[in-house]
């Protein structure tokens, strides 16, 4: 039986940031996270803090420790380019090639 999704909001420097619950893991939104740095195009910053290498170096080896299912290969392949300037991420690429489960992608 899968557990109801439980949402919820909390007030960050007067944003509302959206919390959802999914089976038992909590998931900020980085959406309204990034749209206190840029209201227009959030998007824009989440690809870039995913792009950045330390970021990278971070949800990769959070996946490998928390994710049995994760595709280490497709991450390593991943883990050469994001050494270079023109290595962009985002969730929704990362949920598909390499079965991330650390992110939601609602696109």
């Amino acid at each position: 039986m899968e557990k109801e999704l439980i949402s919820t909001q909390m007030n960050v420097n007067n944003t509302l940031i959206n919390i959802m619950r999914v089976k038992d893991i909590d998931y900020i939104s980085l959406t309204d996270l990034a749209r206190y740095k840029n209201p227009l195009t959030p998007g824009d910053v989440i690809i870039k803090w995913m792009s950045n290498k330390s970021s990278f170096d971070f949800y990769c080896l959070w996946e490998e420790l928390s994710n049995p299912n994760f595709k280490l290969s497709e991450s390593r392949e991943f883990k050469i380019d994001s050494a270079t300037q023109s290595f962009t991420m985002s969730p929704s690429r990362w949920i598909k090639e390499t079965n991330a489960i650390g992110f939601i992608s609602k696109i």
